[in-house]
């Protein structure tokens, strides 16, 4: 190139010198005219700091929190409506774009971004918040951060998280957490389980000492309408941890793998339904088989579902296991399970959750009408026997309406008004 360009000149083409002045000349106006914008953003990346939380990150949902407290959104022209926040209620965010405020003194530019995502299975919006201030301190941006987390361990007292998987942990909602108090089970279970689970949660340096993963599962199993999932929302509220909830049947091995792997630490993983794979119907008929018969036979049989149990063992304890999480299972068929799923290690905890007993009909019923005696609340749970919680608590919530009314007129309620109530609801 530069010997063609020798060439040119030397042969005095004054159309070819001309051109290259002309192209000289270009260049350096084109570079003269960009040179203030470089220069201004030279000086910007030189006195300001920048930190950016994508939505594919916890702390996304944690900073939208903290907006939400802030003073200035009051006053921002551009917003957006976010229902995910506060449940069903509404919440006014920063609209995409740029936006200017003051904090604790200092100018924050905080952009907002928002695409959409075709990469995946399926097209999803993607988010992300970047902001920046003057200043060279990281010290500062510490504190930033520190400020959110703070806001984010004060609304983790009054609310859980929920999140999904679509190609990456996706949040869903933060909503009113189940009340331990709320969750009547029989005599000492309730007691047994947070003891357990709290002696977990204290035990990570006992853990690291002896060399075993830091992770426990538990298994709730039982008929439906027990009282399973109420548990598991009511035990991750009391611990602080963030519910991901894993459904079996849109997962494969792999996709299974990449999911566990971007849980985050001090986190709940729900598998409910664990009994979808049907583990056991794969054995079935082999009692009388060699292990490597039983092993052909799992081999040729399909998986029905995308996650095989290997896959699911893998995931639990093997080399890939997510440390510092709680597994928590349902089933309402726990026969169905592979022995080598109910192993310790995988599953470290069990527990049944069977109909409604006396006791705890009875302390259900008091909750509903703390009015009625402790004659009367027996008498009314001894006439709906064979009740799961959810049924008896059906009962009891289409019954509290015309009950409120009847203490309200000063009438006390027996187990035999109750009875005439629920006559009368039942023949509505």
């Amino acid at each position: 190139m530069f010997q063609f360009l020798k060439h040119l000149l030397a042969t005095q083409n004054q159309f070819a010198s001309g051109g290259l002045f002309l192209m000289a000349i270009g260049s350096v106006g084109v570079f003269l005219r960009s040179l203030p914008q470089r220069a201004w953003w030279w000086i910007v990346q030189q006195t300001t700091m920048t930190i950016t939380v994508k939505d594919d990150d916890d702390a996304f949902v944690w900073v939208k929190e903290w907006l939400l407290e802030q003073s200035f959104l009051k006053r921002l022209r551009r917003v957006d409506l976010d229902t995910t926040l506060r449940g069903a209620d509404m919440a006014l965010i920063p609209a995409p774009g740029r936006h200017l405020f003051w904090h604790q003194g200092r100018p924050f530019w905080v952009w907002f971004y928002r695409s959409e995502d075709t990469s995946g299975r399926s097209m999803r919006r993607t988010e992300s918040l970047t902001f920046r201030t003057v200043g060279r301190r990281q010290a500062f941006l510490k504190n930033f951060a520190s400020e959110i987390v703070a806001c984010h361990r004060r609304k983790a007292r009054t609310s859980s998280y929920l999140y999904v998987y679509d190609d990456c942990w996706t949040y869903v909602s933060a909503y009113s957490p189940r009340l331990l108090d709320s969750v009547v089970m029989k005599p000492g279970e309730k007691e047994h389980v947070l003891q357990d689970l709290a002696q977990f949660r204290n035990s990570r340096p006992r853990y690291r000492r002896l060399g075993v993963p830091y992770h426990r599962g538990y298994l709730l199993y039982g008929p439906p309408g027990t009282g399973k999932t109420s548990l598991v929302s009511a035990l991750a509220a009391k611990f602080g941890m963030s519910i991901y909830m894993v459904n079996l049947t849109e997962f494969n091995d792999r996709s299974l793998k990449m999911a566990m792997n971007d849980v985050p630490e001090n986190s709940v993983i729900l598998f409910e339904d664990i009994d979808c794979m049907k583990a056991g119907e794969r054995r079935a008929g082999m009692g009388g088989a060699n292990e490597q018969d039983r092993r052909d036979d799992r081999d040729k049989t399909p998986p029905l579902t995308g996650v095989t149990l290997s896959g699911l063992l893998n995931v639990l304890d093997g080399f890939h296991a997510p440390e510092n999480v709680v597994y928590m299972m349902t089933t309402n068929s726990v026969e169905s399970l592979d022995p080598a799923l109910l192993r310790p290690g995988r599953i470290d905890y069990r527990l049944y959750m069977g109909e409604a007993s006396s006791q705890q009909r009875v302390e259900l019923y008091r909750r509903f009408f703390p009015e009625a005696s402790e004659h009367d609340a027996r008498i009314f749970a001894e006439a709906h026997c064979a009740q799961t919680m959810a049924e008896f608590q059906g009962l009891l919530l289409s019954l509290e309406q015309d009950a409120d009314h009847a203490v309200a007129e000063g009438k006390e309620v027996t187990a035999s008004s109750a009875r005439e109530l629920e006559t009368a609801v039942a023949s509505h």
